[in-house]
């Protein structure tokens, strides 16, 4: 499993990458979302993948770490996510700023 979510999140960096240095801003904006997709699994597995383990709590289960997951990373990609919606959000507001002032949808703001 551990080697599928490597190149999952390999892809997700290769693939964002490439689309950050296109020329368009639509191409930008997913480049973006998907830079930001591949920290949020890298983020996520430097946890660790634990299976059957409890992540919060329950009663008849010892009280240490080796029953439950590890929640800070957890953490960690909820406030990922959040940040990167709202980076996203501004990003879209720049570039239909952007459209309106210069008339085309290319980063450098000139026709090729």
């Amino acid at each position: 499993m551990e080697v599928v979510l490597a190149i999952a999140i390999g892809i997700l960096t290769g693939s964002g990458v490439w689309l950050l240095l296109r020329p368009r801003t639509f191409q930008l904006v997913v480049g973006l979302s998907l830079l930001s997709y591949a920290v949020n699994l890298f983020i996520f597995s430097i946890g660790g993948l634990a299976i059957n383990k409890e992540p919060i709590l329950a009663d008849g289960v010892p009280p240490d770490l080796a029953h439950y997951t590890d929640p800070v990373p957890q953490a960690l990609v909820l406030t990922a996510i959040v940040i990167s919606f709202a980076m996203t959000a501004l990003l879209l507001v720049i570039i239909l700023a952007s459209r309106g002032m210069t008339g085309t949808d290319h980063v450098d703001g000139t026709e090729p």
